[in-house]
């Protein structure tokens, strides 16, 4: 096991790299250990952003903190997801202390790359240092003209290409617009957008035309987070959904309750995708502002009946509740995420309001309004679904608004996660008493 300062035990942690293969000792140890702890109900936790691993065993110990005292009797065993993501230092973290370069970073231009970024941005892009300090420096320097936008465009694309692509959400996305569009009418729908979340309810006129370089290191955010994305589907399907696979054989009988966060949502369901056949070891799958496509688990898109969630289905494979909790006030689901989405080609304006209203269903995201376009879904609030409410199957919306709430722009309550009746939503989708 590992981490003897985590707040719950027995704690271990899986780790996978950019293609999902699982570091062997700690998936052995778990295989392992699991039986001999007398474990009956295994949470096991995937991060979304974060810079490293001491980030996420952060949020892996803030959240499982209450739980033991919520199931007393519970024999229960944690696992948290380590997997290669990042997160740029100037989002805020609900809970979290601001790291110092977050703090320096306040009283610099926002475009400017703050060190831990940088380094983040290195760690994630191995190889790619020449390009991401050319980016660095174009963000400081504002070059004029459509020009500068367009070679800044070039180097997001270096930058970001090149990973394996994995499976999309819904068969229908190409690459997005952050890689494929015009970089410099990108950058001006990202500043709009930008404005509106600073700014929410000022009037359009009279404040001034924002500057597409104000929205250039959003361009930058967002190809980030396609990697991101795209990677966490690779690790959930090719990663932890074979572990997942080998500790049903070696323990049939412990109860798997699968959790994700934001891009750890989707790796979380993507590992049903890697599933053996006849595993029913999984109970649960609980998503926390889940950061890809409403429409994966879809038996038909609205808008190609032809076509089907690439998850379609996939939640008949949990033994148990597919939980979505979802929140408004999750500006970078409800803003950006439909805004980078979008496929190249579309040239609807977006600017001001909310994105997603603006755009419409179509790319929308889970932790924004929740499983779409699958029959029988179920939708109520977080009282209701701590009431005894929950369904012990199928797909199940919770608007988690009551607690998920608090942020600052540009990700608004996206991280707003430590919350002990979100903990409670995970126990009460595993029947864990």
């Amino acid at each position: 096991m590992a981490d003897p300062g985590m707040s719950v035990t027995p704690y271990w942690e899986l780790t996978f790299d950019a293609d999902g293969d699982v570091d062997g000792p700690e998936r052995d140890r778990l295989v392992a250990q699991v039986t001999e702890h007398g474990v009956r109900d295994l949470i096991v936790f995937a991060h979304g952003w974060n810079n490293d691993r001491s980030g996420a065993t952060a949020l892996y110990r803030r959240f499982f903190a209450p739980v033991p005292g919520l199931a007393p009797r519970a024999r229960l065993g944690y696992v948290g997801v380590i997997w290669p993501s990042m997160r740029f230092s100037d989002e805020p973290i609900p809970d979290f202390p601001k790291s110092v370069a977050a703090v320096e970073a306040e009283a610099v231009p926002r475009p400017a790359l703050d060190k831990d970024t940088r380094r983040a941005l290195l760690e994630t892009f191995p190889g790619r240092a020449p390009v991401i300090d050319q980016l660095a420096r174009m963000l400081d320097e504002r070059p004029a003209g459509d020009q500068g936008l367009t070679e800044f465009g070039r180097l997001v694309r270096l930058l970001a290409g090149g990973e394996r692509a994995g499976v999309g959400d819904t068969g229908e996305e190409g690459e997005p617009s952050v890689l494929t569009g015009d970089p410099a009418g990108a950058c001006d729908e990202f500043a709009a957008a930008l404005a509106a979340v600073e700014s929410p309810g000022a009037p359009a006129a009279g404040f001034g035309i924002p500057n597409p370089w104000d929205g250039a290191k959003e361009l930058l955010r967002q190809a980030t987070y396609y990697t991101m994305k795209r990677r966490a589907g690779t690790v959930g399907e090719h990663g932890l959904g074979p572990v997942l696979g080998q500790l049903a054989q070696a323990a049939p009988g412990v109860r798997v309750h699968l959790a994700g966060h934001s891009f750890g949502g989707r790796l979380v369901a993507f590992a049903l995708l890697g599933l053996a056949d006849g595993v029913r070891t999984v109970k649960s799958v609980t998503l926390l502002q889940g950061a890809f496509s409403h429409y994966a688990f879809a038996d038909r898109l609205p808008q190609d009946a032809h076509r089907a969630g690439a998850l379609k289905d996939r939640q008949r494979r949990i033994d148990g509740p597919l939980v979505c909790c979802h929140s408004h006030f999750d500006s970078a689901l409800g803003t950006f995420y439909p805004l980078a989405s979008r496929l190249s080609g579309d040239d609807r304006s977006c600017a001001g309001g909310e994105i997603a209203a603006v755009l419409g269903p179509r790319w929308g995201a889970m932790g924004h309004d929740g499983v779409q376009a699958v029959p029988g879904t179920a939708r109520m609030d977080l009282a209701a679904a701590l009431g005894g409410a929950l369904p012990a199957s199928g797909c199940v919306n919770v608007d988690a608004a009551a607690v998920v709430r608090r942020g600052g722009p540009p990700a608004g309550a996206h991280s707003d996660i430590l919350h002990p009746e979100l903990a409670r939503v995970v126990l009460a989708a595993g029947r864990i008493a």
